[in-house]
């Protein structure tokens, strides 16, 4: 009987959470996959398409434009009075019998810019340095998109662990109350011991609960971060956490990140734009300057047929105003330059800052792999001894119990430390712009 409630614990604490057996992926996977299927990485993708056609449309303004009309149009029966120098118009006969009740008229015209004041040039220069900000940022938000899965993955990693190293607990629990119960019969221990051994075993239980219940939530997150099915079952490969690399020096991050962040890069390439929409503004105080053609044809039946009017001719145009007007707007590309410049010196502390903080993160995470590692042993053993001692009714079972739980938590500490070191090690790769 004791051997069939053993199994049935065994079972229920690694299979009650998933029915099917879980998939296994590798850290590389994850991301490939997350990359694959990001939402973030589609819209970000499109903003660099949206950059792409406002360049297209400033070329498409530099086209020939060209427009074509028709009219026909109904009219009464005017009277008609033609004078000319040197005629007397005394003698209408010949206009009275002019019958006019419609007229047709169609144009063609066609104009290509010729000079805008330099407006064309810089517009489209504008343009693709904030294309190439857009792609920068792109670039930025697949780093973080990568950061984030590696995260991901790695609360998945501690969270199957936990339900696996509880489970071990829960059915090492159940020996020991099914060992207490026997001796409580035969009065060799006494009945409080067995109920500390009771309730040791109902609160392992309720941690196994809470244990399988992160695991399921975080299975949710993984599976939607990879765009799998909801209910697919998987499980993160341990040896993507065996591994871990220097730390190097803090300032040489800093300088790798100064010169690989995307957010960096781009910010960079934004005050080139604002430079550029400054002579944009200046462009309003040169005249345009376009060549023009077109074609018009005339019908009044019974008094004038103009069947092939061209006409062609260069046109130039200045608005007076923009002298006192354009000012302001030149003063305001100014200002956002300057704003730009400013956000720069922000963004340059915050790198300051975000590096350091993931440096010493990580440093922090290796030394703690180090410790919890000697306290799985410490503790290990430490359970192993007062074992003994409770064997030989040298301890209390209070000092038994606690010594398990310490031995329990021990190892999931160190499972931690170990998932917590890599994404930290990311996490400082993704701050110097460098994670892949």
């Amino acid at each position: 009987m004791a051997f069939a409630a053993i199994a049935i614990l065994v079972m229920a604490a690694t299979s009650h959470s998933f029915a099917q057996t879980p998939r296994q992926i590798t850290l590389e996977e994850a991301v490939e996959l997350s990359l694959k299927n990001s939402k973030q990485l589609k819209l970000s993708q499109s903003n660099v398409d949206m950059a792409g056609l406002n360049i297209r449309q400033i070329k498409d303004n530099q086209l020939p434009s060209f427009g074509v009309s028709a009219s026909y149009l109904r009219l009464n029966t005017p009277n008609i009075n033609l004078k000319s120098g040197g005629e007397s118009s005394g003698d209408s006969s010949g206009m009275s019998s002019l019958h006019v009740n419609q007229v047709m008229y169609g144009m063609a015209s066609a104009s290509v810019p010729l000079f805008s004041g330099f407006r064309y040039k810089y517009s489209l220069e504008s343009a693709r340095f904030l294309q190439e900000a857009s792609r920068l940022d792109a670039e930025g938000d697949r780093q973080a998109i990568i950061q984030n899965a590696i995260m991901a993955y790695g609360n998945l990693y501690k969270a199957k662990r936990s339900v696996d190293l509880v489970a071990e607990n829960l059915v090492r629990e159940h020996e020991r109350v099914t060992e207490f119960t026997n001796r409580e019969k035969n009065g060799i221990i006494a009945r409080n011991d067995l109920l500390k051994a009771t309730l040791q075993e109902s609160n392992v239980q309720l941690a196994l609960m809470e244990a399988e219940n992160d695991l399921k939530i975080t299975t949710i997150n993984m599976n939607l971060l990879l765009g799998l099915p909801e209910g697919t079952a998987i499980m993160a490969d341990s040896s993507s956490f065996e591994v871990t690399k220097e730390a190097g020096n803090a300032m040489d991050w800093e300088q790798t990140a100064l010169t690989h962040r995307k957010d960096m890069a781009a910010i960079a390439i934004r005050q080139k734009a604002a430079g550029s929409n400054i002579r944009v503004a200046k462009a309003d105080f040169y005249p345009n300057v376009s060549l023009s053609g077109g074609y018009v044809a005339l019908s009044i039946p019974g008094f004038v047929t103009v069947p092939n009017a061209f006409n062609a001719g260069i046109g130039v145009s200045y608005n007076l105003a923009s002298l006192w007007k354009t000012g302001a707007k030149i003063e305001e590309a100014k200002t956002r330059l300057y704003q730009m410049k400013t956000n720069e010196e922000i963004l340059l502390d915050r790198i300051h800052l975000e590096i350091n903080t993931a440096y010493y993160n990580y440093v922090l995470s290796k030394k703690k792999i180090e410790v919890y590692e000697k306290a799985v042993e410490q503790a290990s053993e430490n359970y192993r001894i007062t074992k003994n001692k409770y064997d030989n009714s040298l301890v209390t079972t209070t000092e038994l119990l606690d010594a398990d739980v310490a031995q329990v938590q021990s190892k999931i500490n160190y499972a931690a430390a170990k998932a917590d070191a890599i994404v930290a090690y990311k996490k400082l790769e993704q701050t110097a712009g460098v994670i892949n």
